[in-house]
């Protein structure tokens, strides 16, 4: 009894640290964004650990600016992902996948000084594969819960014949045909006995 209340109780105060911490980052995310006024106006920002130089834009501060706005709403989008308990949430990896090429294109482009500037001209044309990939994911996880929540089975479509007039579903009839096909010796001409015999079994 006391193990399990040790693990009753480690398992709340788990999920409750887990909650806390991401209240914290989603709370603290305006202050992320706003940290780039901390670094220097101009080109060149000298530490004592490295020097970094803006080749692009030209100013620390504009390309920390630009950073931060494609890297905080990545970490929001990240903490959606991860905490999201719909069924559609793999859509969200399209806009954090976008963030992310995003975030590397800016980079590369002010560290390489690169000035065709991939971010604008072809990010769709690089991201498009993924976009389909994580639609035809959502749409195969879509079918699986309507078949579940409507109890269909869609491969059992091409077997049946629908008619609005039957009184018996067509699963019902093939069942009822094999019945009659392991009971052949019985010789009742009508069948009613298998029937009955058919139902009681149900």
């Amino acid at each position: 009894m006391k193990s399990r209340n040790k693990q009753s109780t480690k398992e709340p105060s788990g999920y409750l640290l887990t909650g806390s911490l991401i209240a914290i980052c989603i709370a603290f995310s305006p202050y992320l964004f706003y940290s780039y006024e901390i670094f220097p106006n101009g080109p060149v920002w000298e530490t004592s650990f490295f020097t970094y130089e803006s080749k692009y834009y030209e100013n620390v501060l504009t390309a920390a600016w630009t950073y931060t706005s494609k890297l905080v709403p990545l970490l929001l989008l990240l903490i959606w992902f991860f905490t999201c308990k719909h069924w559609w949430y793999h859509v969200i990896l399209i806009p954090l996948i976008m963030y992310a090429y995003q975030l590397v294109s800016v980079v590369y482009d002010d560290v390489y000084l690169n000035g065709a500037a991939l971010m604008d001209i072809d990010g769709l044309i690089y991201l498009a594969p993924f976009f389909i990939i994580i639609l035809g994911i959502v749409y195969v996880v879509r079918i699986k819960i309507f078949d579940r929540v409507y109890d269909i089975d869609l491969s059992e479509l091409d077997e049946t014949e629908i008619s609005v007039f039957s009184p018996i579903g067509d699963k019902d009839l093939n069942e009822i045909k094999s019945f009659q096909q392991e009971n052949e010796d019985n010789s009742d001409p009508t069948g009613n006995i298998i029937l009955e015999d058919y139902y009681r079994k149900l």
